[in-house]
């Protein structure tokens, strides 16, 4: 079976690969048992400028919060833009990944200034990144500020790093667009050479006991990749980047369904997590059986099979097929099927 995929103008010998949300990436020689499970490619984990920020100013404050007492002692200290509290380790990481693998490298970075975007993007260029995702972290919460003002900032942000930056850019995107698909286009027209679908957030949790607010970790499930699943299928042969699944793929049927929508490549994290590294083999197994057993040679030969424009019925894919599922539903059914459970 022909396992092979281009994605973001590089040759994979598989469309699996870890995604960027997984902390498996951060170790070295994860990395390496990745590559031997039959990952395509490898997407780090992502570097958020914020939080270098942060720990730069932390490192600053702690470093003269007791100098007052000495006479001239601030002098001795320098600027805290000039300490290395920044993005080197992440810099070495893609270094060392680069010499430890022979499948490519492709960096995230999360910016927090249109700056950063562009300072951290030619840093990770010039670490030999083999291509970079725009992971474009953000929940918009002021109410002033417009639906078109934050499609303008990811634009700008895709426009001012593809300027300065000649690897390949994916965009990681959020799916609460008003319009999705224009949104992408105009993605596509800026420079993103690749989409992928969908970044998914964590959400806040509370504790009504101890008053306290921290975010709620919940691994993926499977109908979590329905919503990617139909974007996929409705981008595939619209637009001329490339587009990458993630977000509720646990088995190599899932990976299949995602490549037949559009998919070039589907990123996998909650399996891995869940069941090891090594799991990534049992995904690649029950892919390539489920296209032999349908007589595909090929994962290209599947690619956008079942997008909308290759489907019969392309209203499937839009506001009809509600409709047809809420006519269709069996209450006294769903009753009996619910209290066997």
């Amino acid at each position: 079976m022909d396992l092979t995929t281009e994605y973001l103008g590089l040759q994979l010998k598989s469309p699996l690969m870890p995604s960027a949300a997984a902390p498996l990436t951060e170790d070295l020689d994860n990395i390496k048992r990745l590559e031997d499970a039959g990952a395509g490619a490898i997407a780090l984990h992502s570097i958020f400028a914020e939080q270098l920020k942060i720990e730069q100013h932390e490192l600053h404050h702690h470093t003269i919060s007791h100098t007052e007492s000495f006479a001239e002692a601030l002098t001795y200290f320098p600027d805290p833009d000039t300490y290395h509290v920044g993005p080197e380790t992440y810099l070495e990481h893609i270094r060392q990944a680069k010499e430890s693998v022979e499948i490519p490298i492709i960096a995230s970075l999360n910016g927090y200034t249109l700056g950063d975007w562009v300072d951290y993007s030619k840093q990770i260029q010039e670490a030999g990144a083999d291509a970079l995702e725009l992971n474009i972290y953000s929940i918009p919460t002021d109410p002033h500020l417009t639906g078109a003002q934050i499609e303008e900032d990811y634009l700008s942000i895709v426009e001012a790093v593809r300027a300065d930056v000649t690897i390949p850019l994916a965009v990681k995107l959020s799916p609460y667009f008003t319009n999705l698909a224009n949104m992408a286009m105009r993605l596509d027209k800026a420079g993103a050479n690749g989409l992928i679908l969908f970044n998914r957030f964590m959400q806040a949790d509370i504790s009504p006991e101890e008053l306290e607010v921290w975010p709620h970790l919940v691994l993926s499930h499977h109908q979590e990749s329905l919503l990617p699943m139909r974007w996929l299928g409705l981008l595939y042969g619209r637009i001329n980047a490339d587009l990458a699944a993630t977000t509720g793929i646990q088995k190599g049927r899932d990976a299949v369904k995602m490549l037949m929508v559009g998919a070039k490549v589907t990123q996998v994290c909650s399996p891995l997590l869940r069941h090891g590294i090594g799991h990534l083999r049992e995904i690649e197994r029950e892919l390539v059986e489920w296209l032999e057993e349908h007589e595909y040679h090929s994962v290209k030969q599947a690619i956008g099979t079942m997008s909308q424009m290759n489907v019969a019925d392309r209203s499937a894919y839009e506001r009809a097929q509600y409709m047809k599922v809420i006519q269709s539903f069996d209450y006294d059914q769903a009753i009996v099927t619910a209290s066997t459970v």
